[in-house]
């Protein structure tokens, strides 16, 4: 399922990250890798704030929905 269906202050394992290879390689230089964690911190109108690799980075709603947990 798409990180924008998880809930909140769960920690979920990213299993596939979709997308264009450009779309692939900035979400892979933001520490989203397949088999890392990540944790939805809040989810504010079209933001998502998560935490991965112990640190808070906000992603648009559209990247989210590019990485499967």
């Amino acid at each position: 399922m798409p990180l924008t269906f998880a809930a909140v202050g769960e920690e979920n394992i990213i299993k596939k990250i979709g997308g264009k290879p450009e779309v692939r390689k900035h979400l892979e230089n933001l520490g989203f890798v397949v088999g890392g964690t990540v944790t939805v911190i809040n989810a504010l109108g079209q933001n998502v704030i998560v935490n991965v690799k112990e640190a808070r980075i906000a992603i648009s709603s559209e990247m989210a929905q590019k990485i499967m947990i």
